[in-house]
């Protein structure tokens, strides 16, 4: 199962301070359990480090993710087609066409339960978005892109100073 393949995202997670490690295989961990027949897709880019789940392979699939920035100490838990999905309590972040997120600041403050009845019409909305069913795919862990270049996390360089 993909749960258990961590070897890339462990790498790229590295820079970063050990309470954003945790945070985001924190939430990592939470989407896996409840969706473990999802592809997790991983992007190490040069701003951010972003990982998502999709039934498929393509990011148009995906309906939710985690991104770590690079530049401050944010983990946002974000919704890659937020604006499509109700959000009755108004705590989802974003105001383009598309991506809706929240900031976790820590797993105390995680909304659970709110958060799940998200998922489950955002996994809904991404299911009905894959026109061709032979595109499913069941719990691969697939790198789509890793940038040569990098920022290096602001938080890092001055803990190092």
């Amino acid at each position: 199962m993909s749960k258990q393949q961590t070897k890339d995202l462990l790498g790229f997670l590295k820079p970063f301070l050990a309470e954003i490690k945790e945070r985001a295989l924190w939430l990592r961990e939470f989407v896996w359990d409840l969706y473990p027949g999802c592809n997790e897709l991983i992007y190490d880019n040069y701003n951010a480090l972003a990982f998502g789940w999709s039934p498929t392979d393509r990011l148009g699939h995906t309906f939710c993710s985690v991104a770590v920035g690079r530049s401050s100490h944010n983990v946002h838990f974000g919704f890659y087609w937020g604006s499509q999905i109700a959000d009755p309590k108004r705590i989802l972040l974003g105001k383009g066409n598309q991506y809706r997120y929240l900031l976790v600041g820590s797993k105390e403050a995680f909304p659970n339960a709110y958060i799940r009845k998200l998922l489950k019409e955002a996994y809904a909305n991404s299911m009905a978005k894959v026109k061709d069913p032979s595109q499913i795919m069941h719990g691969a862990t697939i790198t789509k892109s890793i940038s040569a270049a990098k920022r290096s996390p602001k938080r890092v360089a001055k803990k190092k100073k």
